[in-house]
């Protein structure tokens, strides 16, 4: 891949939006589901503290990418590559875990509402986390692998003396690489995709069935649902269709740098899923949103360049005519 301005120039923008917009919604949710973990906790809550986490550590590491762009060329140490890079991508294969689990166990509520009630344990929840970890960072591991394989080449560049990181892959390299790629498309993708497809279709239909349930709940459900699935489409999906392209192609595609845009937008989109699947943070944002609005009322009553003073003045006789009348 060849850096251009205008290629520095939307990655930045791209990244800087999602850092901008998905890090205080992150801790926002973070703050707000450990607090309900604290006090009591359901599956669901963990899946969403665990999946904040992995967004918030995606979000961490995103500057060291923007550098990158910026310098169109990896000047930072380079021992920072292979770790952002291995974050970057576990992180992504990690969400999607999590919003698979969250799908099944919405699924499970509604499906079979007294038996998983009466089944249902944190613990489990605990264990399919770490089982979620394991598996994302086992298998982004070939990061590593690939950005310190081929050292008996003579033609081999020493990792410390790059200015790329991650690109420009070797014949031999990509002989290891594009089958990882492959596999991390039908296991860390698909299979994930089906599973929360089928979960959703099926979740959708009972709901639409169900007499008395809630209009307002009811809505609720379908939107974070159909918001999952649409974190899939937009942005898992064309990331890993490089991985097909590139094994059918024998070749790294290079605009998979595009793709790759896409899957950011996850860390910015997970929390409007939190917002439909819990109740405790959609009270932390109303009470968030509340008190921003308040403060800006109070800023602009304050100043006379930009709100109109007759307003102000109008609020001023009215709380001057309340206290007339109490007394």
């Amino acid at each position: 891949m060849a850096w251009t301005t205008s290629l520095s120039n939307l990655v930045l923008a791209v990244y800087g939006f999602t850092l901008i917009t998905g890090l205080p919604a992150n801790i926002l949710a973070l703050y707000t589901f450990f607090q309900k973990i604290r006090k009591r906790s359901t599956p669901m809550d963990i899946l969403l503290l665990s999946l904040t986490i992995s967004d918030l550590v995606f979000l961490f590491f995103l500057p060291f990418r923007m550098v990158e762009a910026a310098q169109m060329k990896w000047t930072l140490p380079y021992f920072l590559c292979p770790l952002s890079g291995f974050i970057f991508y576990s992180t992504i294969y990690n969400s999607a875990f999590h919003l698979t689990a969250i799908s099944v166990e919405r699924y499970l509520g509604v499906a079979f509402p007294i038996k998983y009630k009466l089944k249902r344990n944190p613990r489990n929840a605990v264990i399919a986390v770490v089982f979620f970890w394991l598996i994302s960072f086992a298998h982004c591991s070939i990061v590593y692998i690939m950005q310190y394989h081929n050292h008996s080449n003579p033609n081999f560049t020493e990792p410390s003396k790059r200015n790329t990181c991650y690109e420009d892959f070797s014949a031999e390299q990509l002989k290891i690489l594009l089958p990882v790629r492959l596999e991390l498309f039908a296991v860390l993708f698909c299979a994930p995709f089906l599973i929360c497809c089928f979960c959703y279709v099926r979740f959708i239909h009972i709901l639409s069935n169900l007499p008395n349930i809630n209009t307002k709940k009811r809505m609720r459900a379908i939107g974070m649902a159909l918001g999952t699935l649409l974190v899939f489409i937009v942005c898992f999906a064309p990331y890993n269709v490089t991985h097909v392209v590139g094994y059918v192609g024998g070749y790294s595609p290079e605009w998979r740098v595009y793709a790759l845009l896409t899957s950011t937008f996850n860390a910015c989109l997970d929390p409007f899923i939190f917002y439909f699947s819990s109740a405790a943070l959609r009270g932390t944002f109303s009470s968030v949103l509340r008190e921003v609005f308040r403060r800006l009322s109070l800023l602009c009553c304050r100043s006379t360049l930009y709100c109109p003073l007759v307003n102000c003045l109008n609020s001023d006789e009215r709380t001057q005519s309340s206290t007339d009348s109490s007394r």
